[in-house]
């Protein structure tokens, strides 16, 4: 398979980032698409939206099969996201905070945001993270500061990432040498998911509000004084 992709008008060799993530791929396979997609969770700036789509594009060409995309991607992602975590459990808040402001393309506000994120949502936060651009990169590091339950983040980050990887590589691999139309629908579904984000914190907010609403109108009938009932002699 050639390394280079088509541009749709031009029918030009595309370099760059894209040509650099296909030459890789073609090169080494799956653990290309594996050290490719890793790379989103070390460097934010790299656009798993990009990619993705061309490991489905590689697929498709048959430099692995689609399931082997899907499983490649997905372990990139998740020994990605390991990584970052054991940088925040290893270094703790304020030197990860710092290294992060050394990270080009990167402000250290970002890892604000998703620290106080992860604060407020939890392990939802790890799961749904996955799929929101630069909180997918950054979610790992509150998580290892925090010594979030190691097996719990594993799980969280596999199936996040799982959902992610699946819709961009299938989605590429349909497409084919078009799979860079996936980006132009990218910012629309990070739309959806951030929408499912906020309505399913709502819904949680309010059974619990309302859980504990309960809790208190039976406590009060259970302390209500029950009238005497004089016995007979």
């Amino acid at each position: 398979m050639s390394v280079y992709l088509l541009a749709e008008s031009a029918h030009e060799p595309v370099g760059g980032l894209a040509g650099w993530a296909v030459n890789l791929m073609d090169t080494l396979g799956g653990v290309g698409a594996a050290l490719v997609v890793g790379l989103d969770n070390l460097f934010p700036p790299i656009p798993s939206e990009l990619v993705l789509p061309l490991a489905g594009f590689s697929a498709s060409k048959g430099v692995f099969t689609l399931a082997g995309a899907l499983f490649w991607t997905t372990l990139g992602s998740v020994v990605g996201a390991i990584i970052v975590y054991l940088v925040g459990a290893l270094l703790g808040r304020d030197r990860t905070r710092a290294l992060v402001g050394k990270i080009p393309l990167v402000k250290v506000t970002d890892f604000d945001k998703t620290e106080q994120w992860f604060a407020k949502h939890g392990t939802k936060a790890v799961f749904f993270g996955r799929m929101i651009p630069l909180f997918r990169s950054f979610i790992s590091l509150p998580a290892g500061v925090e010594k979030m339950n190691f097996v719990k983040f594993l799980l969280l980050t596999t199936a996040g990432s799982l959902i992610w990887n699946t819709i961009f590589v299938v989605a590429g691999y349909q497409l084919g040498e078009n799979w860079y139309l996936v980006d132009e629908y990218a910012g629309v579904f990070q739309k959806i998911v951030i929408g499912a984000v906020v309505l399913a914190v709502v819904l949680f907010v309010v059974m619990r509000l309302r859980n504990r609403n309960k809790g208190k109108a039976e406590d009060a009938d259970a302390t209500q004084v029950l009238p005497r009932i004089p016995h007979d002699r």
